[in-house]
């Protein structure tokens, strides 16, 4: 009985895992036309992944990947502020131009 359930689950294949991180890296980029994609190839891999492991490994799993994702943040923060900078280029600060509407001389 256990080797026909064991049969019948889809295995998680690499395929399922490239997919993934590629539509993650494309939204990472700013290609917000993949969050689409991103969470149907996650959703996918999280569903084939939840019924092979243990909600231990689940729960371990998800936190290994958290903690992944929070040391890379940290060791980019700089690139990432300094990109956000680039990208504004400071116009946040800048005061939009007054028309001198005021009353004229008439002569």
């Amino acid at each position: 009985m256990d080797t026909q359930l064991e049969q019948h689950l889809e295995k998680i294949m690499p395929e399922d895992i490239a997919r993934t991180f590629e539509s993650a890296y494309h939204v990472i980029q700013g290609n917000n036309e993949h969050m689409e994609d991103l969470l149907r190839h996650g959703g996918q891999l999280l569903r084939k992944a939840s019924r092979r492991l243990t909600p231990t490994q689940m729960v371990l799993g998800i936190a290994v990947l958290a903690v992944g994702a929070v040391f890379v943040l940290t060791r980019y923060s700089d690139e990432i502020s300094d990109a956000i900078e680039d990208f504004t280029d400071g116009d946040d600060n800048q005061q939009p131009a007054k028309d001198d509407k005021g009353p004229k001389n008439k002569q």
